[in-house]
């Protein structure tokens, strides 16, 4: 059941309604039955392998509360390998089974092991940190073990971001589930308003930009420079657009029913740095690897170049968390190199007492450079494998060589896809989040965006991208 559909309309105003009209102590048990629904309609079996985790994760945090020393670690480390046992096994099984046939093929000419023809289960990646989150926070003590099964199946299954986060930490939203929520008419107007904003950047820019990258992508040795440019370029705020509209629409269905999750996007391509980038960009899953791995290793507690092999362990396996692919691989070392040299940078800036001019031009010139720096990065993010990314590179070395533009759009078309960013970009920069309590105004606003989708979405029902993850 995706977001951008009737069925999900129908869905979420049903249990919303049911929500508010039955007593708090079953609102639990209808949100967790409404959750498991929600991840049935896409692949029914998959239930019960998120069952297991829930199962496992769940007599986990009552053994680490109640143990110590090395038995409580055990446990949490038992709890961390069925998580990452079932990523490995659907998510990652068939790349290493290709990389061990590679080296079995060079050295024995064989094969070592067949592929498996397996579906990744919707949300993989997303429900599988979230749980782990409760473990490590129950060790680490910043959380009491919930005792109460069903709250802490609800606390991983919970609908709005089930399948795509925000990755949520069990200290903000499990006591959530136990404080009563009555209908307030602001978080009602303020909720419907985002989840508003999120289909239009879902089906109005995203999936409009998708035409283009997609018939680019999937032609690029018919393509110009400058067609590959404009289609990367698209593929910026397609991505962006997909993926921040669904977390409006996840944090603005939550908040209707009286529950707050955390921000995910805030305007990253107005960073200055690389650095401020990854703290605007997709923020639950940057300041998860932040917690669990990066402060663990050292943090900015050790030497530079320890911190340089810290940022290239994170950022090597925060690409492998997007996908098997040597392409996601490679998005995340580029990643890890420019925040290496950025943090190298001001390293030597401050021992040797350097002072740069910033002014209004520095900052934009910063902010010009930050974007194209991701936008060429986001080449190894979309491509489907290094052959295409190198074609890519390849077209935009020859972008004055043949100016022609074919992207399955009409130059109207193009335009107006140009002018949907130029607008995107002024609520990035001036509004970030409607805030009146002007209940005409927000009628007004709502009716307007609802218009604009209707007549200018795109309503192919596309999956959302990060899905696959």
């Amino acid at each position: 059941m995706l977001f951008n559909s009737l069925q999900f309309l129908i869905y979420f105003v049903f249990v919303t309604t049911c929500y508010f009209a039955i007593p708090h102590k079953y609102r639990w048990l209808l949100l967790l039955i409404a959750s498991c629904f929600f991840y049935m309609s896409f692949i029914p079996v998959y239930l019960f392998i998120l069952g297991g985790t829930i199962v496992i994760d769940y007599i986990a945090g009552i053994l680490i509360e109640k143990s110590s020393g090395a038995k409580r670690k055990s446990f949490l480390v038992l709890s961390l390998i069925a998580n990452i046992g079932v990523l490995a096994v659907f998510k990652y099984y068939n790349f290493i089974a290709e990389n061990i046939n590679l080296l079995s093929s060079a050295a024995f000419n064989s094969r070592a092991l067949d592929s498996w023809k397996i579906i990744l289960p919707i949300g993989l990646s997303f429900h599988t940190f979230q749980a782990m989150s409760y473990t490590i926070e129950v060790y680490r003590g910043n959380q009491k073990a919930e005792k109460n099964f069903g709250i802490y199946a609800l606390y991983v299954m919970f609908y709005p971001q089930l399948v795509a986060g925000p990755i949520e930490r069990p200290q903000n939203l499990i006591h959530q589930f136990y404080e009563e929520h009555n209908f307030d008419i602001e978080r009602f107007k303020s909720g419907i308003t985002l989840m508003m904003i999120g289909f239009f950047k879902k089906v109005v820019i995203a999936d409009r930009l998708s035409m283009a990258v997609d018939y680019s992508y999937s032609n690029l040795n018919q393509q110009s420079g400058l067609s590959v440019a404009i289609a990367t370029f698209f593929y910026c705020f397609q991505i962006y657009c997909d993926f921040s509209g669904y977390s409006d629409i996840a944090i603005g269905a939550a908040r209707i029913m009286g529950f707050d999750l955390m921000k995910n996007f805030n305007a990253p391509y107005f960073s200055k740095s690389i650095s401020e980038f990854w703290t605007r960009w997709h923020i639950s899953l940057s300041t998860w690897f932040k917690d669990y791995l990066y402060i663990p290793l050292g943090g900015n507690r050790v030497t530079i170049s320890r911190k340089f092999i810290n940022l290239f362990i994170v950022f090597a396996l925060s690409g492998l968390w997007h996908g098997a692919n040597y392409t996601f691989i490679i998005w995340g070392i580029l990643h890890a190199l420019l925040l290496g040299y950025s943090n190298l940078k001001t390293h030597f800036t401050n021992k040797f007492g350097i002072e740069f001019t910033i002014n209004k031009f520095t900052n934009t010139l910063s902010t010009i450079t930050t974007f194209v720096t991701v936008w060429l990065s986001w080449i190894f993010f979309r491509s489907p494998s290094l052959t295409e990314a190198k074609v890519v590179f390849g077209k935009l070395f020859t972008l004055g060589v043949n100016n022609s533009v074919d992207l399955f759009l009409n130059k109207i078309e193009i335009l107006f896809c140009f002018f949907l960013i130029a607008l995107l970009g002024i609520y990035d920069y001036y509004i970030k989040e409607i805030k009146t309590s002007n209940t005409n105004k927000i009628i007004a606003l709502n009716v307007v965006l609802i218009a604009i989708c209707y007549f200018f979405g795109v309503f192919n029902h596309k999956q959302f991208i990060y899905f696959q993850f």
